[in-house]
């Protein structure tokens, strides 16, 4: 006696899961330039290494001999798969069931994706459409009753944010409890023109009152009021990216940096990058005129392995570089000015992005490499309105808090409170200057007329007064120095800071390889 029927039933219920939404929310899906969540799982991880986890679940209906007639499945799917040949947890919402909502399948499956990831410490990473797992109004006709909000398994979300990497991938309109999932994690997403993200749609905001009452353009009221355009801007997700593909291709980048869970030494990989390349151009780089600019990223094309700078979070918080990159192979966070903007001044978005990027760099153990060239805090009424000294120290506390090697290479300016904010000054600074390197506790240049007013009053030419002045601090001012002093720890050629610098990730690897 086998089994067999049961398992021909199986086999009918796993092809009526693969139907979705049925074929025409399918094709609408298509037809709205979207992949469909098996489709995307499919892009997203290894090939052929997906292992679905509760495909059969849904709402089944029955004939009058008790038969399997259809299924409605759960609008979220989810297993273990590989990415990169390492295991992780992948989760996919199916906008053509009621659009994500959960009261159209079974919740449970989301919760115990998110268990799963912290319980086995997998990375999670969760492709989101629609509502995400929240509800819809017409859930209230179908229970009969109204109920207080709550999310079922929000403490797991919050205990993986604590233990695995978790990748955000905004693949369409979403709201309420989608939009909350794709903000908790590490690393987020939206496609240019495919993503909207806000905490409730155009329709309900219209239903409340708002400016969007009576338009009949739903797609460009979804991109006016939560579009990448603004929340990869100010904050809210990291990247903007320009399709699906290259979503996926940024997830499994990020994740090739990251270790599998907190406590695991993140993997090194070979480099063919000299060790010992030493760019003529890093000679140059900085100009001699301190009003003029220069390419903080080229910077880091030049010094880190070729082709393994990824960035993070490049339209907002603009006064700081923040990326992923490699030294000899090694993994490294790294923070950078960029002078190119508001003269590489910290502005409050900027400090917020800093204090982020370094607590993901402890939390996974990963050294933080800091290319300075700082002249200090935004100041002025609106950087005050910003709030900007609160996130400025906090994100300097996020610094002198963070455990792991850090190495600061001061390129230029470092001044007052911002400028001191490169490194923890309490433990063993790590750190070189180029000999273009300009610090003080304010510049000098905004304070001669101040601090020299009696002299250039009492001169008979002030002009030639103050350019003797200017003369005679330059001097003083001079990197040298403060060498002298040993304020500064070591003076270097630029070329020779690729080689340093890998030298540090090594010590620093070393360390943390201890700790594992």
């Amino acid at each position: 006696m086998s089994w067999a029927k049961e398992l021909d039933e199986l086999r009918a219920r796993e092809q009526l899961a693969e139907q979705m939404g049925g074929t025409d929310k399918v094709a609408r899906q298509h037809g709205r330039g979207k992949m469909d969540a098996r489709a995307r799982l499919a892009a997203l991880v290894d090939p052929g290494s997906f292992r679905e986890i509760g495909k059969i679940a849904g709402k089944g209906s029955y004939d009058d001999d008790g038969n399997i007639a259809s299924v409605l499945p759960a609008p979220f799917l989810f297993g273990k798969a590989l990415i990169n040949g390492r295991p992780v947890v992948a989760t996919a919402d199916d906008f053509t069931i009621r659009g994500g909502a959960a009261d159209a399948g079974i919740s449970r499956k989301m919760v115990q994706a998110e268990k799963m990831a912290h319980e086995l410490r997998l990375p999670i990473i969760r492709m989101i459409d629609g509502t995400g797992g929240g509800g819809s109004v017409k859930t209230l006709e179908m229970i009969g009753a109204t109920y207080i909000p709550a999310v079922p398994g929000w403490s797991d979300v919050v205990k993986n944010l604590d233990t695995v990497p978790v990748v955000a991938l905004a693949l369409g309109p979403t709201a309420g409890l989608g939009a909350a999932r794709a903000i908790a994690s590490h690393y987020s997403v939206m496609v240019k023109g495919l993503s909207q993200i806000f905490a409730a749609g155009p329709a309900v905001v219209d239903g409340l009152g708002d400016a969007y009452k009576g338009s009949d353009d739903h797609s460009q009221a979804k991109e006016d009021l939560g579009g990448s355009a603004i929340h990869t801007r100010n904050g809210v997700v990291d990247d903007e990216v320009g399709s699906e593909a290259e979503a996926f291709a940024r997830a499994r980048h990020f994740l090739s940096f990251m270790p599998e869970y907190a406590g695991q030494p993140a993997r090194r990989t070979a480099s063919i990058d000299p060790v010992d390349r030493r760019e003529e151009d890093l000679l140059s780089l900085v100009p001699r005129d301190p009003k003029q600019v220069y390419s903080m990223r080229r910077c880091l094309e030049m010094v880190f392995d070729s082709g393994t700078v990824f960035e993070i979070g490049r339209m907002w918080g603009r006064t700081c570089i923040t990326a992923l990159a490699r030294l000899d192979g090694w993994p490294v966070m790294v923070l950078a000015s960029d002078p190119s903007y508001l003269g590489g001044s910290w502005d409050a978005k900027t400090s917020e992005k800093v204090e982020r990027f370094v607590k993901l760099a402890d939390l996974f153990r990963l050294p933080i490499v800091h290319l300075v060239d700082n002249p200090g805090f935004m100041i002025g009424r609106e950087a005050e309105m910003a709030g900007t000294i609160r996130y400025g120290v906090q994100a300097m506390n996020a610094i002198y808090k963070a455990s792991v090697p850090l190495a600061s290479v001061v390129l230029r300016r470092a001044y007052g409170i911002a400028g001191s904010a490169m490194s923890n000054a309490e433990t063993y600074q790590y750190r070189y200057c180029w000999p273009s390197g300009d610090w003080g506790s304010l510049p000098i240049a905004g304070g001669l007329e101040v601090a020299y007013k009696s002299d250039l009053e009492a001169a008979d030419d002030p002009a030639a007064e103050l350019e003797a002045i200017r003369d005679r601090l330059a001097k003083v001012t001079s990197p040298f120095r403060s060498a002298e002093r040993f304020n500064v720890e070591d003076i270097i050629d630029p070329r020779d800071t690729r080689p340093l610098l890998c030298e540090f990730a090594q010590l620093a690897w070393r360390r943390l390889g201890s700790e594992a």
